[in-house]
This record gives structure tokens, C-alpha cells and sequence, in this order.
């Protein structure tokens, strides 16, 4: 049944990612009355008490601040970090449970919401590139496309995690004389303050020492001083993550119409040495793909799903729950 937007009852998304959690109360008609935060919402760091605490953490101080109970909540979103298989939807509906509120539900990985929530029409493909890389894509009746967010392990490279990885690849063949020299090498020898490129070797041959993600920042860096090898890492890091859209624009048969790619996570925040091969092999094969930052947050998303969740459509208030967001975080909400 379609609920009027003009009704006086209240929709809850909930984003739970990695490092932060948001919850969002909003009304029918995309008015934000309240707003929580909390901590890490991935089930499989966290575990499921410490899941269901965050949860409801947020939600009760977005509760508080729009200063509803939860018999007004007529519909829930959600976006969850850590979501990826249908084996796991158990305990996403135990976890959603403990929150008392009785009323329609949805719940999605946390970059659908991101979909959702960038897209005009709520449809497109989502794009997240930070420590690793996931890709999700939507079409107009709501199929669902995607690839697998397991990183290099499924042979999914694009986030900053990957390209740590690479270059590791690239300083061990360095030393043993299969690729060319790199300051790869001294990046790597200064972060963890090792004197030689032997002992280097050794400790990452034998699980010593951890290379984080963060470097992909200073693998960025040599690649635009001119390193030849960082270079090529960002090069096929990029290409890598197009190729995996590509797949998930081939499984929703979005690539002979325009649509929209919303990109989420730091690694777009490299510039044109990234962006620019990124784009040239998305729009080799999807000519009509339109680029956009992500310029909400995600949580706006879940808000929007949960309004689907009652047959509000997203383009019925998606503006005026941005324009409210907007209103509300200028006044201190």
C-alpha cells in the first residue's frame, strides 16, 4: 500500500559502515527531524552484540532529537557494512529486531545506500574505492548487480589496499631482478624503518611487517614525480576498477543507455592520474555513463529505501530530504 507523503509519520535510515555509523529520522514528505551517531557497524569486526549496541545507539539519539517514539516510524532503510551474501540475512533481520520497532523494513550493503542516495532516480551503478573496493549497481525495476568486495583475493583490485599490494608485488621483483627498479623500495624501507632492501624483502616474505592502505597515498605521490612503476600501479589499479564496474553494468545490461556512476572513497580524490584511464575504460564500454561525486551522505539513502519500503517513489522526495538535510546541519541539527 502507498503511504501519502502528506502523512504525519516518520521513516529511519540507518548507514552502518566500517568506521562510523549515522542514523536519520526524516518524514514522509523528507522533512529531517533528527540525526544520530555512533561507532564501527561491521558485524564481522564489531560482532553481533557489539552490532546490535551501535544500532541502537544511533538510532536512540536520532529518536531523542526528532523527539518521536518508535510507534511512529512507519518504515526502516538500511545500508550495512558487511552485508554481502544471503546466508547473512539471518542475522541482519535478528539484529534489526533488537531494535523493538515494528513496522516495513529493508536493509542492503552499505554501498547501495550510496547508490541510492548519489543517483537522480535512485538507479546506476555505485563505485567505493577507499581501503579496498566494492562495486554495486541497480536498474529502474531494482535488480541488484555487483561484484563480490573481497578484494585482490577475488581478483578485484581498485582500492587503496590493492594498490599496496601491487606495489609489494613490485619491490619483491625489484629485488630479485624480474622487474625494474622503484622508489617503491624506499617508501617501503623508510615506513618500516628497515636499513637495506634485504632485510625489507625478509620481512615481508615472512609476514613481519604490515604495508597499510594509507601508502597509497605516497604511491600517488611517486607516480606524479615520475616513479615509472608507481605510475603503472595507479594505471592498472584504475583500469582494474573500471573493469569492475564494466561487470556490473554487463549484468544489469545498462550499457547501451545513459545512467549515472556515483563515485564514493578517497581514491577518487587523486585527481586525473587515476580519474582520467578510470573513465577512458568505463566509457569504452558504456559510452552513455555519466560520472558523479557522491555529494550526500549515504545515509540519505537508507532513508530513501526506507521510503521505497512504502511505495513513496525516490524521485516523490528526494530533494526536499537533501534540501532539509542541508537546512538542518546550517542550523546545528
Amino acid at each position: 500500500m502507498t503511504q501519502s507523503i502528506n502523512s504525519p509519520d516518520y521513516l529511519l535510515g540507518v548507514d552502518t559502515g566500517t568506521s562510523k555509523t549515522h542514523a536519520l529520522i526524516a518524514t514522509i514528505a523528507g522533512k529531517v527531524l533528527g540525526f544520530g551517531e555512533s561507532g564501527c557497524g561491521n558485524y564481522e569486526v564489531i560482532g553481533l552484540e557489539g552490532f546490535h549496541d551501535v544500532l541502537w545507539d544511533a538510532v536512540d539519539q536520532a529518536m531523542r532529537m526528532a523527539a518521536i517514539n518508535k510507534d511512529q516510524i512507519k518504515a526502516m532503510g538500511f545500508g550495512i557494512s558487511g552485508f554481502d551474501w544471503p546466508s547473512e540475512e539471518p542475522v541482519m533481520h535478528e539484529a534489526i529486531k533488537t531494535l523493538g520497532i515494528d513496522c516495513a523494513y529493508q536493509f542492503t550493503n552499505d554501498v547501495t545506500v550510496g547508490l541510492i542516495a548519489g543517483t537522480s532516480e535512485g538507479w546506476g551503478v555505485a563505485v567505493d574505492a577507499g581501503t579496498g573496493n566494492n562495486v554495486r549497481g541497480r536498474d529502474r525495476a531494482g535488480r541488484l548487480g555487483r561484484i563480490t568486495g573481497n578484494s585482490a583475493w577475488c581478483g578485484e583490485v581498485g582500492g587503496g589496499g590493492e594498490m599496496v599490494w601491487l606495489a609489494t608485488i613490485a619491490a619483491i621483483h625489484a629485488w630479485s631482478l624480474r622487474g625494474p627498479k622503484t622508489m617503491l623500495t624506499q617508501l617501503f624501507m623508510d615506513y618500516a624503518e628497515f636499513e637495506t632492501e634485504p632485510d625489507l624483502i625478509e620481512a615481508i616474505a615472512t609476514g613481519q611487517i604490515n604495508l597499510p592502505p594509507i601508502l597509497a597515498e605516497e604511491i600517488f605521490r611517486l607516480a606524479a614525480e615520475g616513479d615509472q612503476v608507481a605510475g603503472e600501479i595507479v594505471h592498472t589499479s584504475a583500469v582494474e576498477l573500471a573493469e569492475n564496474v564494466n561487470a556490473v553494468i554487463r549484468q544489469l545490461d545498462l550499457r547501451s543507455e545513459p545512467f549515472e556512476i556515483v563515485l564514493i572513497g578517497s581514491i577518487f580524490k587523486a585527481g586525473e592520474q587515476y580519474l582520467k584511464p578510470f573513465r577512458q575504460t568505463v566509457r569504452a564500454f558504456a559510452p552513455s555513463a555519466k560520472f558523479i561525486q557522491l555529494s550526500v551522505p549515504p545515509v540519505v539513502g537508507a532513508v530513501l529505501l526506507a521510503a521505497e519500503t512504502i511505495g513513496i517513489t525516490i524521485h516523490a522526495i528526494r530533494q526536499a530530504l537533501i534540501d532539509s538535510l542541508n537546512d538542518f546541519e546550517r542550523n546545528g541539527g
